[in-house]
């Protein structure tokens, strides 16, 4: 039996995650998971429509978090995607042994592999869509590519967590969202001076152009 101190859905969740990988997906069946949760097994199908949507459920409810949240103003629309990013990570973090055990069913289902996929999709396309929305005039292609980088950051420190044993700290998955955002350029704190830097400058239509020349010359 799973810890009953979780919310009824969250007892659900775990519970059939750990059935999952005890004796495997097909040969769990959601009357197992009902009576290990201690719900009955109408409850289960209210909650949830099969045993696929158990696996899936934590996402569906961060799904719906981090759309309100980057509903919200946020005064750098980048970093904004990157706090929600990091939102996900914590979520899966506060209890990697669960995570875990759902890492490991995935990966032996096909079907669940193939939802995975979607379901990665669906947060890279929140973020794109985000961006595109915050940014009028965002030529997509950068939306896109940071949208895409940030999912891709954000899966390869959580399969570090999955796998391993050892704690993966959220500072590992900022600092690499700082260095993407530097990348970028867009970073909140702003960047250093660059030689391929672009300088933009306005002068008065009547100076002449060798004094336009001087003073873009003083500024190299």
């Amino acid at each position: 039996m799973v810890d009953d101190a979780r919310p009824a859905g969250s007892t659900v969740v775990a519970a059939a995650l750990e059935l999952f990988a005890r004796h495997g997906y097909e040969q769990t069946s959601v009357e197992q998971i009902a009576q290990s949760a201690g719900v009955s097994r109408s409850t289960f199908f209210r909650q949830f429509g099969g045993k696929d949507d158990v696996v899936f459920a934590d996402h569906e409810v961060l799904l719906a978090q981090l759309r309100d949240f980057l509903a919200e103003p946020h005064e750098n629309p980048w970093a904004a995607v990157c706090a929600a990013s990091v939102q996900v990570f914590r979520h899966f973090a506060a209890d990697p042994e669960l995570a875990r055990h759902r890492y490991a069913v995935v990966r032996e289902v096909p079907s669940l592999r193939d939802r995975e996929i979607v379901t990665v999709f669906r947060y890279e396309r929140l973020f794109d869509e985000y961006l595109r929305h915050a940014l009028p005039g965002l030529d997509p292609i950068d939306a896109v590519a940071f949208a895409a980088m940030v999912t891709a950051v954000h899966n390869h420190v959580l399969r570090r967590l999955l796998r391993d044993t050892k704690r993966v700290p959220a500072s590992t998955l900022t600092d690499a969202y700082d260095d993407l955002m530097h990348r970028f350029g867009v970073h909140p704190d702003g960047e250093p001076p660059a030689d391929d830097d672009l300088m933009v400058a306005s002068f008065p239509r009547r100076m002449p152009a060798a004094e336009v020349a001087r003073r873009l010359s003083s500024l190299r």
